[in-house]
């Protein structure tokens, strides 16, 4: 198995699986190889950040979607003709080999301008780095090279009512069927991409957890099992008239399977270690806290833009509110970066702490910002209402912050 910060795919074996694929989108055919070269785009864009044009649409889009509370398409479809998509994934597969340090780069960058589609980014390279680690090799064949290429956007299915921050109660359940597949019924919610995205990654319940199971991780259960499910499969439904106040154009919301029917294919790992997988993830480095990182920095970039115009920096004492503010935006940077970079003794905590810091410094940041405004930043067009509105949405992301701390202190008991 792959670690999350592999560029290569292991296992070097010729990718001839038995298992069939599966199904493609309608009417795109279905690849046989591994995408052996990438785009100009994927080649040239990603790796030298976004281009001015490319900032200047997306924070468009963003103002856009946040008016309108609409699932921000131009801003997705951005982010397929940049690259950026592929950035999760290895050359082998049409990717650009990014490491954990590099995703966290490229969301920030997205999130100083539209947070929502760094939401969206985020999701998508957290999928695609899942199906890398854990897919069969007929599957990673299958799937990544479209998701590199942008072709295909990801999203995870986690979340629904009930389960708590933890999916421990889940009620989504997948049961085997006698041809060896499985038939899905549950219903998601705040699934970012909903929607948008063109394969889901769906937690269900496929077998009721031992009273003597593994220890506790803190995050999903024994008995649960993850599957991926085409956006065009029956019985997969998504709704988008979730309203949120942050996020708007993240495309947040429903996600019901109802006797929905998958070969044992789409299943991602073995049955019943998802709890696993799940575990694992916070090892990769890449952290939601870049969103809040990106956050921060837009907010100061506003408060610098907005002293220069009326004349403050004379003002010592503005001078110094802004250090103060600069310097809660590189303790944010710092531990994300030393996140991505997985050079601390245990890459996991580091991981969870980055986004309890980074979200909570931005959260900060957007205040102190909106006292420095004054009167101009309580005009409701104002962007620093947004990014107030958006920074909070980080800290009720999975793991919310509250289940951050729990993850990281419940190593104090083992």
């Amino acid at each position: 198995m792959a670690s999350a910060d592999s560029l290569t795919v292991p296992d070097a074996r010729p990718l001839t699986g038995t298992d069939a694929p599966l199904p493609a989108p309608a009417g795109e055919p279905a690849s046989t190889e591994p995408s052996t070269g990438h785009s100009s785009s994927q080649s040239t864009g990603p790796a030298t950040g976004l281009t001015a044009s490319t900032r200047e649409r997306l924070a468009a889009a963003a103002r856009d979607a946040d008016a309108s509370g609409e699932p921000d398409r131009p801003a997705l479809a951005l982010l397929r003709e940049s690259g950026l998509l592929g950035l999760a994934l290895p050359y082998e597969y049409g990717g650009t080999g990014a490491d954990a340090h590099g995703l966290n780069s490229a969301v920030s960058q997205v999130a100083q301008v539209n947070a929502s589609a760094s939401i969206m980014l985020f999701q998508h390279y957290a999928v695609s780095r899942r199906i890398l680690e854990h897919g069969s090799p007929a599957l990673r064949r299958r799937l990544l090279p479209r998701l590199a290429r942008g072709d295909w956007l990801a999203a995870s299915a986690w979340s629904e009512t009930g389960a708590g921050a933890n999916k421990k109660h889940l009620s989504t359940v997948a049961r085997r069927t006698p041809d060896g597949g499985w038939v899905l019924d549950g219903a998601k919610s705040f699934t970012t991409s909903a929607g948008l995205a063109d394969i889901y990654l769906v937690l269900a319940q496929t077998e009721e957890p031992a009273a003597d199971t593994a220890p506790d991780t803190g995050y999903g259960s024994a008995g649960q099992t993850f599957f991926l499910i085409p956006a065009d499969a029956p019985g997969l439904i998504p709704d988008t008239s979730m309203r949120l106040t942050g996020m708007r154009g993240s495309a947040t919301g429903f996600v019901s399977v109802r006797d929905c029917h998958v070969p044992d294919t789409a299943r991602l790992g073995p049955v019943g270690a998802a709890a696993s997988i799940i575990a694992g993830v916070r090892d990769s480095g890449a952290t939601l806290g870049a969103v809040s990182v990106g956050l921060a920095e837009a907010a100061l970039d506003l408060a610098h833009r907005h002293a220069e115009r009326r004349g403050l920096l004379a003002q010592q004492a503005v001078r110094h509110r802004l250090v103060d503010i600069a310097g809660e935006v590189e303790t944010a940077r710092a531990v994300v970066e030393r996140a991505g970079r997985r050079t601390a003794d245990d890459p996991g905590i580091a991981t969870l702490h980055s986004k309890l810091v980074a979200s909570s410094a931005a959260e900060r940041v957007i205040n102190a910002v909106e006292r420095l405004l004054g009167s101009a930043g309580y005009v409701a067009s104002n962007e620093i209402n947004r990014y107030g509105r958006d920074a909070r949405a980080v800290a009720l992301m999975g793991p919310t912050n509250d289940l951050c701390k729990e993850l990281v202190s419940l190593t104090w008991n083992r």
